[in-house]
Formats: structure tokens, sequence, C-alpha cells
């Protein structure tokens, strides 16, 4: 089947990369010529797991331009895969979705169906639907559906070849039915709804993941409070299959290009409609308190970050990932610049992203000992593998003072006792091995 995808982002060129691997052949449509260029040479612009790799394998079926008339002409299915990124009141930015639908409306010289893969408002899909028929240059049926993603970054291509479910919201049959054909090679089952309800599932998919997120960080802060430890209640809670133990390791709360956006669009939806919803309101409040947890948490052992040396072990939102967007180190490192703190960070792929907005206010260190020598302090951002298999004897070995303050709970609390070191993280004890003057 001839297909195209507008969008190279991750939903996008994931999803393109995908379709390609399952035998179609894929035009995916950017406006940037230097990742087209990439592209093209088998060259994935994000960091992605085993991404470039497929993309690489599945190069004579693909196809990347910045003409859109050309992809989408004589396409048979078109997926819309481009961002939609939070405005200021919380709701959903459309520009770039209603765009493509424009450039579509003028391209398309035979019938096909448009494929919303983008995450949009419910009630969206009926408005480009709308959009792209009034504005049609050719005589042409066009059919809109709406096909939402369920990839987490790190796990993008997995996520999308072999997914927990494949939803598909028609208005007509015949293009479920068509739909059902790209996807028959995947690995994954087929929910067939309507648009709306299609829209709803991924809002409330997503939103659902934050609510038990924020729930798991809120029992842990009072697990600090009265004395249990986290790990054993959400190690307790997991046997329960009708909560599971996926989305239950507390922390510093979530972050990326999902979570935080979907949360806010839906409430600001409701909103609009009249009808607040209190629970993901709630969810939205508790993970803007807990990305500061960790500051808070040195005030115990600092008054002020003047002139110490802060190490910063990750910078982006989760481990597998270069992204950025509602990471807790965009909240924290802002307020220990402007306390005056000298901050050194490590990270193994997100430090290049970083230095687009702190280019000279950080030292970048290649290494977890060059970053924490030396240090006052250590931050524990993100819980990548080198991070979690890094020796505790060495922030005793290398730091001023060993003061670990863990936003993720890289390390049991048995070898932490093991060690010369305070160790503070999140919903259990605070180890306290070593004897320091606190400023």
């Amino acid at each position: 089947m001839k297909i195209a995808v507008a969008g190279t982002g991750y939903v996008g060129l994931v999803t393109g990369v995908c379709l390609a691997e399952n035998g179609h052949n894929v035009t995916c449509v950017d406006i940037d010529y230097k990742k087209v260029a990439l592209m093209n040479a088998g060259i994935s612009p994000i960091y992605e797991p085993g991404l470039e790799e497929l993309l690489a394998k599945n190069i004579d079926r693909l196809n990347f331009t910045t003409d859109y008339k050309e992809a989408y002409k004589n396409a048979d299915v078109i997926f819309i895969g481009v961002g939609t990124p939070e405005k200021q009141d919380g709701s959903a930015n459309l520009s770039y979705v209603f765009g493509v639908a424009e450039q579509i409306a003028e391209s398309i010289e035979r019938d096909c169906i448009v494929v919303i893969k983008s995450t949009v408002p419910i009630g969206t899909n009926d408005k480009i639907e709308d959009m792209i028929k009034s504005r049609l240059i050719h005589d042409v049926k066009v059919h809109v559906a709406s096909n939402p993603e369920f990839l987490a970054q790190g796990t993008a291509v997995r996520d999308t070849l072999h997914a927990s479910r494949i939803v598909i919201g028609v208005e007509e049959p015949s293009a479920g039915e068509i739909l059902k054909k790209v996807y028959q090679d995947f690995d994954a089952p087929i929910v067939v709804t309507n648009r709306k309800s299609a829209e709803m599932i991924k809002y409330a998919s997503n939103d659902f993941l934050a609510l038990k997120i924020s729930f798991i960080n809120e029992i842990a802060n009072l697990c600090e409070i009265i004395g249990a430890d986290i790990e054993d209640v959400a190690h307790g809670m997991g046997y329960d299959s009708r909560i599971g133990n996926r989305f239950l390791n507390a922390g510093i709360g979530y972050g990326g290009s999902c979570f935080p956006k979907d949360t806010k669009a839906l409430h600001w939806l409701a909103n609009f409609h009249d009808n607040e919803l209190k629970t993901v309101k709630a969810a939205i409040d508790v993970n803007e308190n807990q990305k500061l947890k960790l500051i808070k948490k040195s005030r115990k052992y600092f008054d002020s970050f003047n002139g110490l040396s802060v190490a910063v072990l990750g910078l982006t939102f989760k481990p597998g990932t270069d992204d950025l967007r509602e990471a807790p180190t965009l909240v924290n490192i802002p307020i220990m610049l402007e306390d005056g703190a000298n901050i050194k960070a490590w990270d193994p792929v997100g430090v290049e992203n970083f230095k687009k907005q702190y280019s000279n206010e950080i030292t970048y260190c290649n290494t977890i000992e060059e970053t924490i020598k030396d240090a006052d302090v250590c931050f524990i951002f993100t819980e990548w593998d080198e991070v979690k298999d890094f020796n505790l004897s060495k922030y005793t070995e290398l730091m001023k003072s060993p003061i670990i303050l863990d936003g993720r709970n890289c390390y049991d609390l048995t070898s932490a006792k093991k060690a010369h070191i305070i160790y503070d993280s999140i919903g259990r004890e605070t180890v306290n091995n070593y004897e320091v003057a606190l400023v």
C-alpha cells in the first residue's frame, strides 16, 4: 500500500519506519531539508533505540521529502503525525495539524484515507474532515480516521511493532477495513470504534497513567513521614491484578512529550465544557510539586547553594531518550544556578540538547566520576543504567561530602547502608552513614 506520513518526529518517523518494516512503501514529509537529507542517508535525526537500524534496513521502501504535494497526491493512506504542543492556557496547539490538513486538501488527486496519529482533543477529527472536504481541489472522496499512538520514548519501535492494541476510530466501515489491512502484519489486537471514542481512549489512557504516577508519589511522600518504605508498599500493591505493578515507581514526577501535555489538555477541555476533572487536576498539581522534591530535601543539608559544587546525574526526563521536554532538571537547575551553585552535569545522550538552553552556565562531563569529583552534593534526576550500576563507594572516594539526593531510587537501601554516605531518596528512610558539618 502506498502510504504518506506528515512529520518525522517521534510519532511520525517511528510510524513510517515501522510501516515500511511491515512491507508498505512509505514517503515521509518534513519541512527541514537537513533532516530529510539525513534520513535519506539512513540516519535518524532523533535518538531512539533501534530506530536507526530499522530505518537503514528498510531504506528501499522509505522516501523522505519536503515536497508534500508529490507525497500526498497519489497516496492510499496519509498519516498525520505532527506535534500538538501545549499552549499557555494548557490547551493543545493544533496549528500544525490543521496546516497539514490544508496541504492534503490542495494536493490529493485520488480517493484516500487521512489518519490522525497526532494526539488531538476530542472532536478534532470531525473538524479536520470538514476542513479537508471544504478545500478539496480535485473531485475525490476522503475519509478521516483517528489512530492514536501509544508509544513510549525509549521503547517506541517495540511499542509500535508489538503494540498493546491498535485503536482505529472511523465513521465509515469501509475506512476501518482498509486500515485493518494496513496493520494486518502488526502483532497487536485491533479495536475499531467511532472517532471521538478513539480520541478519548488516547487521552483517558495517558491521563490514567499520570494519575497512577502522581498517586504513588503522594503515597511515597507520606511513607517518608510515617516510616513506611514505598518500594515495599508498591511491591505489595503490584500483586493485585486490578492494580498491576507498572507505573508504581516513586520519584520526582513524570515528564516528556505526552503526560504533562495530555493531562493539561484534557483538563482544559473539560473546563471548557464546564466539567472539571478533579482527579486529573490533582495529578497535575502533585506532579508540579514533586519535581521540586529534591530541592526541598537539600535544605536539610544546605541553607543555600551559593558557592557549592553540585553534581547532576541525568538531564533527560527518562532513560533511553535525549528528550528534555518537561524534564525535572529544567525546573531544578535554574533554581540552583540562581542560588549560586557551580554545576557539573552528566548524561549519556542528553547533553547536546541541554547545551541549547544552558551552554556556558554548566560544566558538562563525560563520566560520572568526573561529575562527582569534589562535589558537595549530588542530585540524581534520571535513572540511567550507568547510574544504577555505579559503585557507591566511589561517592565517598571522590566527593567532598558524599550527600546523594536520589530522585529515582536508583540504589537499594541495603547497599546504601554499607557505604560511607548520606543517601536521601523518595519514600524511603534516609541513610546517614557520614558525619558532615552542615552548612
